[in-house]
C-alpha cells in the first residue's frame, strides 16, 4: 500500500481528496499546514522512508514555511517523492516549480476529482529497457564450472558485482549434478578439466530436455583452433577467454545474457498470449483459410458445449456450430458471411449472428473476425465472439422501459409524443378528426398525504386500469408524469368529442377508489384539443390540450373543458412559453439573482423586549452573537430588464413544467457556494440552505457536482443544508435517501421542508435521515387563533425533540407568533418579522449586512 501524505489546510478538501484516494488503496497521512508536513520528512525512519508521494495544496499567498517545504522538496533525498499540486488557478509560481521538479504534477481544484489518476501516473514504474551493459543490473542465474578454487572465486566475485546470480561447480559431475538441481540460464564451462572435458558438460546439458534452454559458453586459458571448433561443435554458442580483458568478457558474456532475455521475452509473451487466450471470457477460436479450426480457447468450447479441444481441432468451424440461421434454415459455406469471411481473408467487426451449441441450441453471438497474416502471407483468421443471450434480453428491456411507465405499465410519455407526431402527419392526408385528451386526478395529493405513498401508487395503477377498459384498438393512451395521463382517440364524430371525453371522466368517477377498507372519492379533470389536418403540430396540440385541462381545474375540477382559439387561451399559452423561452435566455444570461433570508436561534432570543420594527431582532441577534454563524435560506429570483426582481412563484411552475428547475437548482448551488466562499473570512462566518427540488434530486450526478463545488470553492460542508419537501422526495425516495447518505457523510445537512401537512410525514422519517423539520407554513399562520394548530407544532417539536431534530418555523410575521413558538419549543424561525429576503451578502465593519434588492418581490 502506497503512503501518501496530503497537506491541505481546509478540512472540506482533506476529505474530498482523501475520499477519492483511500478506495484506490493509498495509506494517507493528513497535515494541516506546512509545519507538520516539514516535520514528517525531517523525520528519520521507516515513516518517512515508506512515503511515496505528497499531495498538497499550493498557498494563495506568500508564506515562509511553504517556502522551507518547497526548497525541502527539491532536495537530493526527497527526489525520489511524487508531488502532485492542487491549486485554484494555473498560478505562474505552481508552474514554474512543478516545470523544475521531476515526478511532480499540477491539476486545478475544480478538477481535483482526478487525482487519484494523476497520482497513479506519476508513481507508475518508468517503461524503458533494461540496460545490460557492462555494470548493468541482469540478475540472471550463471553455473560457472572450473576445476580451479582460485579462478571459481574470482569470476564469481566479478559476475555478482555486474549483478548476476552465479553457482559454481568444480567438474564435469558436480557441474551436472548442480545443473539437474537447480535451474540456470547460462553455463559457462571450463575446457580443461580433470576426468571429461567442458565440452562433455555442454553436450549432455544440450541433450537432455530438462537443462536444453540453457545457454552455454566455454572458457579456456588457452587460444586454439581445436578447442574452440570442439566446444562449438558440442553445442557451445562462445567462447570466452580467461586471460582476456575483463571488459571483453563482460561484453561477450553480456551477449549471451541479451540472447537469454531476449528468448524469455518470446517465452513469456507466448506465456501471456496462451493465458490470455485461456482467461479471456470471449470465445476465441482460429481458422485456415478453408474454415478449418485450427485452436480454440477454454471459453469457446465452454459456450458451445464442448469438453475436448480435439473435439474441435481439424474440423469446419461452419459444420460445427454455424451451419444455419438463427431460425434453423441451413446454410452452405457458399451462403455462410462467416465462411466467406474466412476465405477471403476479409476483417470482420461486431458482426451479429448465431451459433449452434453442441446441444442444437442457438446462441445468439456477436463475433469479430481478424485476418491471420505471417511475414505478409495469409494463414487464415482468428475469430473472438461473445454470448449475448443477455444483452439481447437487456436490451428488449431497456426498450420496455424507454417506452412504458414502470409502475402502471402504460406508455409513456416518450411514446406517446412520437404516436401523437405520427397522428398529426397521417391526418394532414385525410379529412379526418381525432383529439387529443389530456387528464388529470383531482385527489390524488391528499390521498398520497393522507393514506401515504403506497395508496397513491394503487390509486395511480386503479386509474390507469380503468383508464385502458375504455379504449379501442385504435387508441393510445400514457402515463404522462405524477397523476396526468394522455389519451389518442382516433376518427372522432364532432359532435360527440364532449360525450366521448366524458365517458372517460366517468369511468373514473363512477365508483369510489378503496384502500386500506376506506373509500375515497376521486374526480378527474380533462383537457381536450381536436386534432385535423390544420393541426400545425405536436407541441401546438398539447399546448392547446393543456391550456383546456387548466381551464377545466379553474372551473372547478372534475369535469371536461375543450379548448377552444380564443383570446383568454392563447394569451395563458403565449406566457407559458414565453416564461420558457426567458428562463432558457436567464440561464445562458445569468440573469438571476440569489436572495438570502435570516434564520433565527430562538433559544438566543429574550421574548419580554422583542421590537415591533421587521427585521430589528436580526440586527439585535448580529450584534450579539458576532462569532456564531448565522444562518440564511437561498432564495432565487430572476431580475427584470428594469431591475426590479420577480419572484419565484410567477416562474418556477414553468421552470418545473419545461424541466429547467434542475438546471436553476444547480445554478443556485454553484452561486450559493461562491457567495459562501467570498464571506468566508468574515465575522460572523454564515451558514445557508438551498432548497432542491425533486427533478434535481433525480439526477444521478447530483451529488458528486455538490461535493465538486464545496471542494472547488472550498466551502466548509457543515455550513450547507439542503432542503427536500415531503412530496419531492417521495417522489424520488431512493435517489432522495441515496443522496441524503452520501453527503451528510460529507458534512452537509438536511431539512425536510414543508413538514406536516400529511400524517404520512411521520413515517417518513423513518426512511429519510434528515436533521431538521421545516414545519409548514400554514400551522405557524393559525398558531394564535387554532388550537389544532398549536398542538400539531407543539407535537412535532416534542417527536423532532425525541429522535435528535430540530424544529425550524416559517411565516413568521410578529412577534406574538415568535414568542408562542418559543413556548412550543421550536429551534428556529424565519419571517418578515425576523428578516426579509435581500439579495447579496457582504461584510462591513465585522457585521454583516445584506444588501440590495426589492422588497416587493419576496415571498
Amino acid at each position: 500500500m502506497d503512503r501518501v501524505l496530503l497537506l491541505e489546510a481546509s478540512a472540506t478538501r482533506r476529505r474530498a481528496v482523501r475520499s477519492l484516494l483511500t478506495p484506490k488503496g493509498y495509506d494517507v497521512t493528513e497535515a494541516t499546514d506546512y509545519a507538520q508536513a516539514i516535520d514528517v520528512l525531517r523525520r528519520q525512519g521507516e515513516t518517512v522512508s515508506a512515503l511515496r508521494a505528497i499531495v498538497l495544496g499550493w498557498p494563495e499567498f506568500a508564506d515562509s514555511l511553504a517556502d522551507e517545504l518547497f526548497a525541502l522538496l527539491r532536495r537530493e533525498e526527497f527526489e525520489h517523492l511524487a508531488v502532485l499540486l492542487l491549486a485554484d488557478r494555473n498560478d505562474a509560481g505552481a508552474v514554474n516549480w512543478m516545470m523544475k521538479r521531476q515526478s511532480t504534477a499540477l491539476l486545478l481544484w475544480s478538477d481535483y476529482s482526478e487525482c487519484a489518476d494523476a497520482l497513479a501516473k506519476l508513481l507508475a514504474p518508468a517503461t524503458h529497457a533494461q540496460d545490460l551493459d557492462i555494470g548493468g543490473q541482469s540478475h540472471l542465474r550463471i553455473l560457472f564450472v572450473d576445476d580451479s578454487a582460485t579462478v571459481r572465486t574470482a569470476f564469481r566475485r566479478l559476475l555478482m558485482k555486474q549483478g548476476y546470480v552465479v553457482e559454481t561447480a568444480n567438474d564435469v559431475e558436480d557441474g551436472w549434478a548442480k545443473a539437474q538441481a537447480a535451474s540456470f540460464d547460462i553455463a559457462i564451462v571450463d575446457y580443461f578439466m580433470p576426468g571429461e572435458p567442458g565440452p562433455a558438460l555442454v553436450r549432455r546439458l544440450k541433450d537432455d530436455p530438462r537443462t536444453a534452454g540453457v545457454l552455454t559458453a566455454i572458457i579456456t586459458g588457452t587460444y586454439s583452433d581445436r578447442v574452440i571448433n570442439e566446444s562449438l561443435a558440442a553445442g557451445a554458442l562462445e567462447c570466452l577467454f580467461k586471460s582476456e580483458a575483463r571488459e571483453l568478457f563482460l561484453a561477450r558474456l553480456g551477449s549471451l545474457a541479451r540472447a537469454v532475455q531476449d528468448r524469455q521475452s518470446v517465452d513469456a509473451e507466448r506465456r501471456r498470449l496462451q493465458s490470455i487466450l485461456s482467461s479471456v471470457g470471449d470465445g476465441v477460436y482460429g481458422v485456415d483459410a478453408r474454415g478449418v479450426v485450427q485452436f480454440v480457447n477454454p471459453a469457446a468450447l465452454d459456450m458451445l458445449g464442448y469438453d475436448r479441444t480435439d473435439e474441435f481441432i481439424g474440423r469446419s468451424a461452419h459444420e460445427l456450430f454455424h451451419y444455419a440461421f438463427e431460425d434453423g434454415t441451413a446454410t452452405t459455406p457458399a451462403t455462410c458471411f462467416l465462411s466467406q469471411a474466412y476465405a477471403q481473408g476479409s476483417q470482420v467487426p461486431g458482426w451479429q449472428s448465431v451459433f449452434w451449441t453442441r446441444g442444437n441450441r442457438s446462441m445468439p453471438v456477436e463475433c469479430t473476425v481478424y485476418p491471420l497474416n505471417l511475414d505478409g502471407r495469409r494463414e487464415g483468421s482468428v475469430v473472438a465472439f461473445r454470448d449475448i443471450s443477455t444483452r439481447r434480453m437487456l436490451e428488449e428491456e431497456l426498450r420496455w422501459q424507454a417506452s412504458h411507465d414502470a409502475l402502471t405499465k402504460l406508455k409513456n410519455r416518450a411514446w406517446f409524443e412520437t404516436q401523437l407526431e405520427q397522428e398529426i402527419t397521417r391526418l394532414r392526408r385525410t379529412d379526418q378528426i381525432s383529439i387529443l385528451l389530456f387528464l388529470d386526478l383531482d385527489r390524488f395529493k391528499y390521498i398520497n398525504d393522507t393514506a401515504g405513498h403506497t395508496a397513491g401508487d394503487q390509486l395511480l395503477v386503479d386509474m390507469s386500469r380503468r383508464l385502458s377498459t375504455r379504449l379501442r384498438g385504435s387508441d393510445h393512451l400514457a402515463r404522462m408524469g405524477g397523476d396526468e395521463y394522455a389519451v389518442i382517440l382516433r376518427n372522432i364524430s364532432p359532435e360527440r368529442i364532449n360525450a366521448i371525453a366524458d365517458d372517460f371522466r366517468r369511468a373514473i368517477v363512477g365508483s369510489p377508489f378503496v384502500y386500506g377498507g376506506k373509500s375515497y372519492r376521486v374526480g378527474v379533470s380533462i383537457g381536450v384539443a381536436v386534432l385535423d389536418q390544420h393541426t400545425p403540430s405536436r407541441t401546438e396540440a398539447m399546448a392547446n390540450a393543456d391550456i383546456a385541462l387548466h381551464m377545466a381545474k379553474s372551473h372547478g375540477r372534475n369535469q371536461v373543458h375543450v379548448f377552444a382559439e380564443d383570446a383568454e387561451q392563447r394569451t395563458l399559452m403565449d406566457l407559458e412559453l414565453g416564461w420558457s423561452a426567458r428562463l432558457e435566455e436567464a440561464l445562458r444570461l445569468d440573469q438571476f439573482v440569489l436572495c438570502f433570508q435570516p434564520i433565527l436561534p430562538l433559544r438566543q432570543v429574550d421574548c419580554d423586549s422583542l421590537p415591533e420594527q421587521q427585521g430589528a431582532l436580526w440586527t439585535r441577534h448580529l450584534r450579539r452573537n458576532q462569532q456564531q454563524r448565522a444562518f440564511y435560506e437561498a432564495l432565487i429570483r430572476l431580475r427584470n430588464p428594469d431591475g426590479t426582481l420577480v419572484a419565484p412563484s410567477a416562474f418556477l411552475p414553468a421552470a418545473e413544467r419545461f424541466s429547467l428547475i434542475a438546471e436553476i437548482d444547480r445554478w443556485v448551488i454553484r452561486n450559493t457556494l461562491k457567495a459562501l466562499r467570498e464571506t468566508s473570512l468574515q465575522d460572523p462566518p454564515i451558514g445557508v440552505s438551498i432548497n432542491l427540488s425533486a427533478q434535481a434530486i433525480g439526477q444521478a450526478d447530483l451529488a458528486r457536482f455538490i461535493t465538486d463545488r464545496l471542494v472547488e470553492y472550498n466551502v466548509d460542508p457543515r455550513a450547507v443544508a439542503f432542503e427536500i419537501t415531503e412530496t419531492g422526495a417521495l417522489n424520488n425516495l431512493e435517489a432522495a435517501r441515496n443522496l441524503i447518505n452520501e453527503l451528510r457523510g460529507f458534512g452537509c445537512r438536511f431539512a425536510l421542508d414543508d413538514f406536516g401537512v400529511g400524517f404520512s410525514s411521520f413515517t417518513h422519517l423513518k426512511h429519510l435521515d434528515v436533521d431538521m423539520l421545516k414545519i409548514d407554513g400554514s400551522f405557524t399562520q393559525g398558531l394564535l387563533t387554532d388550537p389544532v394548530d398549536l398542538a400539531v407544532i407543539t407535537a412535532i417539536t416534542s417527536i423532532a425533540h425525541s429522535i435528535g431534530k430540530i424544529t425550524v418555523a416559517e411565516y413568521v410575521d410578529r412577534p406574538e407568533i415568535l414568542r408562542a413558538l418559543r413556548n412550543c419549543g421550536v429551534d428556529y424561525a424565519q419571517g418578515f418579522y425576523v428578516g426579509r429576503p435581500k439579495a447579496g451578502l457582504r461584510a462591513a465593519g465585522g457585521q454583516l449586512e445584506i444588501v440590495g434588492g426589492n422588497e416587493a418581490a419576496t415571498g
